[in-house]
């Protein structure tokens, strides 16, 4: 969509891995040198943990895969994948099966245990070396995980015949710290941790992601935009390629050859779930909110009753509003504050019901006496017909809401 426009010849932030954008911070790097050393020399256990989109399956991965690695670990190398490791072991043991393309042939763990070290020697006969990668490790259930470490078990009298690659969140790192899993714990050779990029890493990586896409040198980030968009991503590089995509995206929208800090801030409301422009809208919204409410004072005057808690009856309050019925004047809302404080809070006629919450010691009727400012038969009937839960009047609960009605026969009436 904004390629052309902004002379790159690939998107620069997309989520996926890309071996083409790795950009190794130092903790990256940390962790890239224990999953190389832990696998080419045959370690058993790799742990690998990280806040969520630090980029723990991109540095294993571009690995794994070549990745254009320096030292990668080639066509000798068979890698298998489980991303789902919320199972039992007799069906994570299955799923590694099924990811060298075989069936298990049975149910049971230790059958698939010996008939998985036969292949595994093959593998080792051939040169070959196996990596099993387990993504989000985190989910795995306890005793899954305990019982993990009966595969560093396949093993020659050398080497270990799979080496195992655990990825997961903190949690992970503070479930292997249980005392049931320390036998596991154990045999990890080598842990990594992949922290969030420091400010001036994401300025890199943003630059670094930008400088592989880009067939011109341009800078298309203002530096405030880029501010805006690394102090808001906490240095997690998942979060800065969404940001930055965005920012691209909305950039080329407004035909912006540079995404300011005005654009980066709009990205950043709207994937909070609210935008600039409806907050704009909003700060517009008093304004007009009032230029109707008065212009509709002119026409309707019932409208200042109904806000000012009822509606106002009486001559009174008329010759104001037919004086102002030429035109917006301020008459009508003077008329009807003086008008609204001259009814006393006793009567009772038409108008907008009160609700009133129930404490401890109030009766129905010294509700009613209250409101209306008698206790009149009449009036008791009303507030129980307009509460069905009231069926005795002496008995009403503390915390209940009852609600008296406006509507009710003025004093001359009755």
């Amino acid at each position: 969509m904004y390629l052309d426009f902004y002379n790159l010849g690939k998107r620069p932030f997309q989520t996926t891995p890309d071996p083409e954008f790795l950009f190794l911070s130092p903790s990256h790097k940390e962790a890239l040198a224990a999953i190389m050393y832990g696998v080419e020399q045959r370690k058993g256990f790799v742990a690998i943990t990280g806040e969520v989109g630090v980029g723990k399956t991109t540095i294993i991965r571009s690995y794994l895969e070549g990745g254009g690695l320096e030292g990668g670990c080639g066509e000798k190398l068979r890698t298998l994948y489980i991303f789902n490791p919320g199972q039992s072991f007799a069906g994570l043991l299955k799923a590694i099966f099924g990811e060298l393309g075989m069936e298990a042939g049975t149910d049971d763990p230790q059958e698939m245990l010996n008939r998985l070290y036969g292949i595994l020697i093959e593998e080792y006969k051939k040169g070959h070396n196996v990596a099993l990668v387990i993504d989000e490790a985190q989910n795995m259930p306890m005793q899954t995980l305990e019982s993990l470490r009966m595969l560093s078990n396949l093993e020659t009298s050398k080497d270990k015949l799979i080496q195992i690659i655990l990825a997961g969140q903190p949690e992970l790192a503070q479930m292997l710290e249980r005392k049931e899993l320390r036998q596991l714990r154990q045999r990890i050779a080598l842990k990594a941790v992949i922290s969030p990029l420091s400010r001036d890493e994401c300025a890199a990586y943003i630059q670094h992601r930008m400088a592989r896409a880009s067939s011109r040198g341009t800078a298309v980030f203002t530096q405030r935009a880029l501010k805006k968009i690394i102090a808001q991503s906490g240095g997690i590089p998942r979060v800065i390629n969404v940001l930055c995509d965005n920012a691209l995206i909305t950039g080329f929208g407004y035909q912006k050859m540079r995404v300011d800090y005005g654009v980066a801030k709009e990205v950043i409301a709207d994937l909070r779930g609210a935008s600039a422009r409806a907050y704009r809208k909003k700060l517009l919204f008093p304004a007009v909110a009032i230029l109707v409410f008065l212009g509709a004072v002119a026409v309707s005057p019932h409208i200042v009753g109904i806000l000012s808690g009822r509606v106002l009856q009486g001559t009174q309050t008329r010759p104001a509003y037919k004086a102002a019925a030429g035109g917006l004047h301020a008459a009508p809302l003077i008329a009807a504050r003086e008008a609204s404080a001259a009814v006393p809070d006793t009567s009772y006629g038409e108008g907008v019901p009160i609700k009133r919450t129930v404490k401890e010691g109030d009766t129905l009727l010294g509700l009613v006496r209250d409101i209306y400012g008698n206790d009149d038969e009449k009036l008791v009937r009303l507030v129980m017909r307009s509460n069905t839960s009231i069926t005795n009047r002496d008995i009403i609960r503390t915390g209940e809401k009852i609600i008296f009605p406006a509507d009710v026969p003025s004093r001359e009436e009755k």
